[in-house]
């Protein structure tokens, strides 16, 4: 017991011995810590790319809510139902009710393009057109400028994220799409979901528009309760009058989401990989100058006793020291300059502009202060080696 508390205590004389030198080395420390801070901001910043694109897509998503498209589709844009498909649908068991009849939406999807307010280049954003009981299909839709639309008329409301990024898309505007024109009535949100990219008419008037006669593409359905997705995908796959495939919205964005989170966090990871080779060679100089200052004083340490184990502890637990200062640093500077940062980006498989906001999550900065490390350790550990394989003699010479 005796023999573990020397050792912990010799340790704790070196790595206190090491951390008052500091001074005597900012410049190789600073350009160290600053380094570990560069990799961390930058993984966490690019990650949070993809977790903010990732929570639009999934808070979307509600697990009492399904989606039914035409068999072999992935996606709105290449199914097609009838007027008769979707009051099948509609009738089905499991679909819940209200006053005004069926919780049950047959909606479009068609792509226009609007230019971005940054750029003022053209973007494909989604118009949707929809059915009154829309609205309390995704109950977390909330007008929060202007009102709804008068049903039968040439109205759109707007999601924010879509008013946001794209111009012409304020209360009042009007919205010329091909020889057809629009108003803008108001601009609602959905609790930070895909829903709030999208502009939103009667499905009715948008038919006409577009002469899709009295077709839809799919139909969002809110159920009894998640429990009754089962049964209502067997009801409608067996039917013989329909040809359908039925999704949980929430597996539906999951899986919408999947391309481009999984491109984002792959760059992101292979961009900080880069640099954190780099930071680590600056660690690997900051420690290796530690050991060279304070080669005398190592020397003398070991001859009075100190052994080759605290000695190499000593400069590892600095390492990581100074690695998590800077991937402190660098977390906090993620955190302050993107989250919550509003942009835009293609989905590739509705070929349509997804608003989302930049996430920096308690579980991104840990990932980051868990790399910064890593890369301290790294970079510490040979010249902690080399620290403990001094010879004292040749050392205590240069007194």
């Amino acid at each position: 017991m005796s023999g573990a508390l020397n050792w912990l205590s010799q340790t704790g004389s070196v790595t206190k011995f090491g951390l008052l030198t500091i001074p005597q080395r900012r410049g190789a420390v600073v350009a160290a810590v600053f380094g570990i801070a560069g990799v961390v901001a930058v993984l966490v910043g690019v990650l949070s790319i993809a977790q903010g694109f990732r929570r639009a897509m999934t808070v979307s998503g509600s697990p009492d809510t399904a989606l039914v498209l035409r068999s072999g589709s992935d996606s709105e844009m290449v199914s097609g139902l009838s007027r008769e498909d979707t009051r099948v649908i509609a009738d089905t068991a499991g679909v819940a009710r209200s006053a005004d009849g069926p919780l049950a939406s047959a909606e479009l999807f068609v792509i226009i393009n609007l230019p971005k307010r940054s750029t003022a280049t053209d973007a494909n954003v989604p118009l949707r057109g929809v059915e009154p009981a829309a609205f309390k299909v995704r109950d977390n839709v909330r007008i929060v400028q202007g009102r709804m639309i008068e049903w039968g008329r040439n109205e759109v409301v707007v999601g924010a994220g879509a008013a946001a990024e794209f111009a012409g898309l304020g209360v009042g505007s009007r919205l010329q799409v091909g020889r057809n024109e629009w108003q803008v009535v108001g601009v609602f949100t959905a609790g930070g979901g895909i829903a709030e990219s999208e502009i939103w008419t009667d499905a009715k008037v948008l038919q006409a528009a577009y002469n899709r006669g009295d077709s839809f593409q799919s139909v969002y359905a809110k159920l009894t309760s998640a429990g009754a997705f089962t049964q209502f995908k067997d009801a409608l796959t067996t039917d013989p009058r329909l040809n359908v495939k039925v999704l949980r919205q929430s597996e539906y964005y999951a899986e919408q989401s999947t391309a481009v989170t999984r491109l984002i966090t792959t760059l992101g990871f292979l961009i900080a990989a880069l640099m954190a080779v780099g930071a680590v060679f600056g660690a690997l100089n900051t420690m290796y100058s530690a050991v060279s200052t304070r080669r005398r004083e190592i020397a003398t340490l070991r001859a009075l006793g100190f052994g080759g184990g605290p000695v190499v502890l000593s400069v590892m637990i600095e390492a990581l020291l100074l690695a998590l200062v800077g991937g402190g640093m660098g977390g906090g500077l993620a955190y302050l300059a993107f989250d919550g940062f509003h942009t835009a980006t293609m989905n590739w498989q509705s070929f349509s502009q997804v608003t989302f906001a930049f996430d920096v999550t308690p579980q991104l900065l840990a990932r980051g202060i868990t790399w910064a490390a890593f890369i301290g350790l790294a970079g510490g550990l040979f010249p902690a080696v080399r620290a403990a394989r001094l010879p004292i003699a040749a050392a205590l010479r240069e007194l």
